[in-house]
This record gives structure tokens, C-alpha cells and sequence, in this order.
């Protein structure tokens, strides 16, 4: 299954007006130049604390619409991942009396319910069809996921021992997530299937009653980029880098295509084309872990042990908290033999968290006890990040790959 079903990383700690401290990290790659500019491919992006006041939050607003309607709300706040594919908007986050049609499921014409899981829990709630505007850009008539929504079927037990609930703004972290991952659905071949080996991620619930129930690949909730007419084959995300002493927020740009325009080409970026699970291989003291990746929605750097690392876990937090800042070197490689490396430092997360002000470091980290290596946003300030979708022809070849 891919990577993202299950183990998709969305991470947070809620820091409440809480922050301080970041340490710069330098790369090998386009370096974090802008090259957006104003143009109809270019969605302005912010990082900060969001909504629920949290570390390291990538936020955007998205338009949805009844399809076909100028009936359209504006959503604030949602979360942009790279390490997830589709769009999920909290039922509470919508305007009174605003009601997208829902998918009826082509097994027995009854609504089609998601349980989207995440490392840190699920979201739950029926499956939706929507024009979806991002900038200039629109993917039309597309299946999005509406979470918390009052009166729909409770949540299946199954979905409920996959972690806990994350269906309010405080436990989500955000008004919703624009996913905007390697792949083109958020299940892909697997949801497809009618027996032994379907993950369980979508449901059909008539009278309120959810069973598991197969969905192709067009019914699933859709990567919306992917879903545009044009500018459709990846995506950039651009940030400024941040000082050592952090930043309240920054602003920057959630660039759509690469090689398409003028303004999102791969500037000498290192292309690290991804396995099927749209994975790469990080190297770190002496560790090599091969299902690694890069994702915008992790707020902190994820990996190894606090047996391996040599520095503790914060009392209170889950995060690294090591007596003095620690430096380290890791080399990423991709599945064509592509590597780059990466030296950034970890802080102390209480010392962070300490000072009032500040919600973006580049240097808070947690233990991972997967053989990944999780580059959340820590990564993305300084760089032009760039995620190329499968199957989907680029400059640098055709994705699914991470480039730098």
C-alpha cells in the first residue's frame, strides 16, 4: 500500500502562544530563491501558528463551490501537505446552510463515508463533490472529504482503532488540509479492490450503517492540483529561511506545475525520484533509512531514537530536548542513485517553546521510531521544495519524486 494511507505524516504539537529559538539549515539545490511571481499558478501561502496555534503550520485558503454554482465559501486556515493527497475541510470550518452534494456509492446509491488516516489519528466524515479554486486555478466537480459533519453515520469501529479522532480545529490542527502529495488519490489500486487487501478507508453507509465498500480510482478523494487542466504534473512550495532566533510567521508561494511556466521551472533543483511508496533513502549516523520522505505537514524533523540520537525527549512535549544544540549530517538518495546532503541542528524544544512570539523553527525535532527519516517543515525554510506527481511528465523526468 502506499506510504500515505497509512502512515501519511501530519504531526503537530499544539505550542499555544508559545515559541522561540530556530538554527538555519544549509542544502545542496535551488537554495530557497523565489522564482513565483504573481501569475494565475501562484497561491500565497503563510507559515505560522494557524488556528490552533501550532509549530511549524503551512496554511493556505481554498474556495470550494457547489459545482457548476458561483455558491462558494472561502475556507481559512488549511493545512498545505506534501505527504498526503486530497482535500478535507472541517464541517465546522463551512458557513451556515452551505451543502456540498454528497457521493452516492455506485454499490447501493448510498453516501460514501472516509476514514482518512493519519500517524497521529483519523479524520471521518462523508465523501463530497466540489469545484475546488486555488488561485486562478480550478479543478471541477472533484471528490473532497467534509470532516465532522453533524447527522452523518457515526464512525465505524474500525476507523476508530486506527488512533484518535481529529475532528475539530484544536485536534486537527487546522480548518482542513489541501493535500498536495506524490500521488494522484488518497488510496490509489488498493481502495479499488472488493476483497482481502482493500486498507478499509472508505465505507458505504446506508441508514447510517458503514461497512467497507470499494471505490475506483475516479471516485476517490483527488489530489485537486492534478485534477487542473494545466499546471497539473507537481507542485513548489517556496519559503523564505528563518533566523536562529525563529519568526512569528512568514509568507510564501505554493507554486502549481513545474516546467510549465516560465515562473516554476526546475532552476538546477536535485531530482530524487521516489519508490512506488514515494520513499528515498536517508543516511544518518550510520543508519540507513530506506522509506524516508519530505513533507510539509510533519511540523518538526522526525527520526531515529533517543538510544541512537543521544538526546532526550522533552518532559511534556514529544519532542528532542538535548542539554545544548546538537549538529548532524544525513545524505538523501533517491531510487536514480541522486544524493544530497543535508546538515541542520536540533534544539532543545522546551527552550523553544518557552518564549512567547515565535511559532516557525527550523531546528525542533522528535524521535521516530519508523525506518524513515520524516523531513517536515524544518526542511522547507530556505528552500524551493518541489513534489512531482506520478505518472506525470516534467523537466526532470516523469514523478513520482522530491526535488531540492
Amino acid at each position: 500500500m502506499r506510504k500515505h494511507v497509512l502512515v501519511a505524516a501530519f504531526v503537530f504539537f499544539t505550542i499555544a502562544i508559545f515559541g522561540c529559538g530556530g538554527v538555519s539549515n544549509s542544502n545542496s539545490g535551488s537554495g530557497g530563491n523565489p522564482i513565483a511571481g504573481a501569475a494565475n499558478n501562484v497561491l500565497g501561502i503563510t507559515a505560522g501558528g494557524g488556528p490552533a496555534g501550532i509549530a511549524n503550520a503551512l496554511l493556505a485558503s481554498v474556495v470550494i463551490c457547489v459545482p457548476g454554482s458561483s455558491n462558494c465559501a472561502t475556507v481559512d486556515g488549511v493545512l498545505v501537505d506534501t505527504g498526503s493527497s486530497g482535500l478535507r475541510v472541517l464541517s465546522s470550518a463551512l458557513p451556515a446552510g452551505f451543502a456540498l452534494p454528497r457521493q452516492a456509492s455506485v454499490v447501493n446509491g448510498s453516501p460514501v463515508g472516509e476514514c482518512f488516516q493519519f500517524v497521529d489519528g483519523f479524520t471521518w466524515g462523508p465523501v463530497a463533490i466540489a469545484d475546488v479554486h486555488l488561485s486562478g486555478e480550478q479543478a471541477g466537480g472533484i471528490p473532497v472529504q467534509i470532516i465532522g459533519e453533524p447527522g452523518f453515520a457515526p464512525i465505524p469501529a474500525s476507523c476508530t482503532a486506527t488512533g484518535p479522532s481529529e475532528q475539530t480545529v484544536q485536534t486537527l490542527g487546522a480548518n482542513g488540509i489541501l493535500g498536495v502529495g506524490n500521488f494522484l488519490q488518497d488510496c490509489g489500486p488498493a481502495c479499488a479492490l472488493q476483497s482481502a487487501g482493500n486498507p478499509g478507508i472508505y465505507f458505504t453507509c446506508p441508514n447510517s450503517v458503514c461497512t467497507v465498500t470499494p471505490q475506483s480510482l475516479p471516485q476517490q478523494v483527488q489530489n485537486p492540483v492534478a485534477m487542473f487542466a494545466s499546471d497539473n504534473n507537481g507542485v513548489i512550495i517556496e519559503l523564505p529561511a528563518i533566523a536562529a532566533t525563529g519568526a512569528p510567521s512568514v509568507s510564501g508561494s505554493l507554486v502549481f506545475g513545474i516546467g510549465t511556466q516560465s515562473n516554476n521551472g526546475l532552476n538546477g533543483a536535485k531530482v530524487l525520484k521516489l519508490n512506488g511508496a514515494g520513499n528515498f533513502t536517508t543516511v544518518i549516523n550510520n543508519q540507513s533509512l530506506p522509506r524516508s520522505f519530505v513533507d510539509s505537514g510533519s511540523n518538526g524533523l522526525f527520526f531515529l531514537s533517543s538510544a541512537t540520537t543521544g538526546m532526550p525527549v522533552c518532559s511534556g512535549n514529544p519532542f528532542y530536548c538535548p542539554a545544548a544544540t546538537q549538529n548532524f549530517t544525513a545524505v538523501n538518495t533517491g531510487t536514480n542513485g541522486a544524493s544530497t546532503t543535508i546538515n541542520f541542528t536540533v534544539a532543545n524544544a522546551n527552550t523553544l517553546f518557552s518564549t512567547s512570539g515565535d511559532f516557525l523553527f527550523n531546528n525542533l525535532a522528535a524521535p521516530n521510531p519508523a525506518s524513515s527519516f520524516d523531513w517536515g517543515m524544518p526542511f522547507f525554510y530556505g528552500r524551493n521544495v518541489f513534489t512531482a506527481f506520478e505518472t506525470r511528465n516534467t523537466p526532470g523526468g516523469p514523478g513520482p519524486y522530491t526535488a531540492y
